[in-house]
């Protein structure tokens, strides 16, 4: 199996405002805990802080990479083979394709905080899924990526 020819990854990591609101949290602690002292005070503030820090780095730790003939995405494996056309969306298409356009087969890997996305169709007649929507904040370049890896394979 050969590698693919563009080979692409992404971290879909939290904005920057998620790290402010994990402080805010820890603050938030800090404060319930005021009338206990010192050293509550400050294991609230820590505490709370490194509890909110951890849920925000887990949601935003997902990875989209094309690598080795295969598109992972999130927990998801897919041979580039399988998959049909990719097609990129604007924030506004974007928006209708996760609200109201969305199908229930469907695989997302939505981020609400990224605007733009790329829908992908599966060809694979025995996975029920009928397209992946990947949110990404490079559409074009993981479309270039999976169309160079579709010719790699083939």
């Amino acid at each position: 199996m050969q590698l693919s020819a563009t080979p692409y990854e992404e971290r879909l990591t939290a904005p920057r405002s998620w790290w402010l609101i994990s402080f805010l949290v820890g603050l938030s602690f800090a404060l319930i805990l005021l009338p206990f002292g010192t050293l509550p005070l400050l294991g609230g503030l820590v505490g709370g802080t490194a509890a909110a820090a951890v849920v925000a780095s887990s949601y935003g730790s997902v990875r989209i990479r094309v690598v080795g003939g295969s598109l992972i995405a999130g927990e998801a494996k897919i041979p580039v083979s399988a998959l049909g056309e990719a097609e990129i969306l604007d924030p506004e298409e974007a928006r209708a394709w996760r609200t109201y356009k969305a199908d229930t087969r469907a695989f997302l890997l939505l981020r609400a905080y990224i605007p733009g996305a790329l829908k992908v169709e599966v060809t694979d007649p025995e996975d029920p899924t009928p397209y992946l929507y990947l949110s990404t904040r490079e559409p074009q370049r993981l479309a270039q990526a999976l169309k160079a890896a579709k010719e790699a394979v083939a």
